[in-house]
C-alpha cells in the first residue's frame, strides 16, 4: 500500500459529506472578490490611467492570479491548523491511526497529499472562473494551476509544523491576524511591491506568497522571465521542503512516546 493513501482516503471521505461547508469560503467568496475588486474597484482604476503602473494590463488580469496563489495559502492555513490539531488533542485520531500499521511518516505524507488534492480543487476551479471573466491572457495559465497548487504547500507544510505543537487553538488566531491577512494584503496580490514602503520591500519578497503570486501572474499574462520563474520556484521548493521535514519531526516529538 502507498504510503499515505489511507490517511488521504480517510481524509476523502470525510470531506464527501461535509464539502457543503466549505464551498462558501474556499469558492463563492473569491470568485465575489474577484468581481468586487476586479470589475467594480477595477473599472475604476481602468479609467483613472491605473493600467499603465500595472504593466498596460486591466486590473482585473493583474489582481485575478495573485488571488489565486492567495487562495492556495489560505486553504492551506485553514486545512493545517485547527484540522491538525484536533486531530492530535480533541479527537486523538492520530492515535487511533498509529494504534493500527501506519506510521507518523504515514500521516504526514497522507495529510500532504490530502492538501494537494484540496488545492488543485479550489484553484482549479478558480482557474476556471478566472478565465470566464477574461483575466486568462495567456495558454501559459495552466501552468498556474501547479504553481498554486505549490504556493499552498510552501504554507501548508511549516504551519502544519507549528499546528502540531499546540495545545490550545489560541495561537492560530495570532498566526491569521499577523501572518495570513498581512501577506494577503502585502506580496503583490492588488497592487505591485514597488508601491510599498521601500523599507518593508525587501520583507516581502522574502515570502512564499509573494513568489507565488508573481509567477502565477507571469504565466497568466505571457510574460515569463526564465530566470525569475526558476528563482521563484526554487524559493516555493525551499519553504515547502523545510516546512515537511520540520513538520515530521513534530508529528514524532508528539505522537510518539
Amino acid at each position: 500500500m502507498a504510503v499515505g493513501v489511507r490517511v488521504l482516503e480517510h481524509n476523502a471521505m470525510v470531506y464527501r459529506r461535509t464539502w457543503h461547508g466549505s464551498v462558501l469560503s474556499s469558492l463563492l467568496s473569491p470568485i465575489l472578490f474577484l468581481a468586487a475588486m476586479g470589475i467594480g474597484l477595477g473599472g475604476y482604476v481602468n479609467r483613472n490611467g491605473g493600467a499603465g503602473a500595472l504593466g498596460g494590463v486591466p486590473y482585473i488580469a493583474f489582481l485575478a492570479p495573485g488571488l489565486l496563489a492567495a487562495q492556495a495559502m489560505q486553504t492551506a492555513a485553514f486545512d493545517t491548523t485547527y484540522p491538525i490539531m484536533g486531530r492530535i488533542v480533541w479527537d486523538k485520531l492520530y492515535d487511533a491511526m498509529l494504534a493500527t500499521p501506519l506510521t507518523v511518516r504515514d500521516l504526514l505524507v497522507g495529510e500532504l497529499e490530502w492538501v494537494v488534492t484540496r488545492l488543485t480543487l479550489v484553484c482549479g476551479a478558480f482557474l476556471v472562473v478566472m478565465a470566464a471573466f477574461g483575466a486568462v491572457r495567456s495558454p501559459l495559465a495552466i501552468l498556474a494551476l501547479p504553481v498554486a497548487v505549490l504556493t499552498g504547500v510552501a504554507f501548508a507544510a511549516p504551519i502544519m509544523a507549528f499546528s502540531a505543537t499546540q495545545k490550545r487553538d489560541s495561537n492560530f488566531n495570532v498566526l491569521f491576524r499577523f501572518g495570513i491577512t498581512p501577506l494577503f494584503l502585502l506580496s503583490g496580490t492588488f497592487f505591485p511591491l514597488d508601491r510599498l514602503p521601500a523599507a518593508i520591500q525587501p520583507v516581502a519578497y522574502l515570502t512564499p506568497l509573494y513568489h507565488g503570486v508573481a509567477l502565477a501572474r507571469e504565466l497568466t499574462l505571457g510574460s515569463v522571465d526564465p530566470a525569475a520563474a526558476v528563482a521563484h520556484v526554487v524559493v516555493l521548493l525551499a519553504f515547502a521542503a523545510g516546512g515537511i521535514a520540520l513538520a515530521g519531526v513534530a508529528l514524532r516529538r508528539r505522537l510518539v512516546v
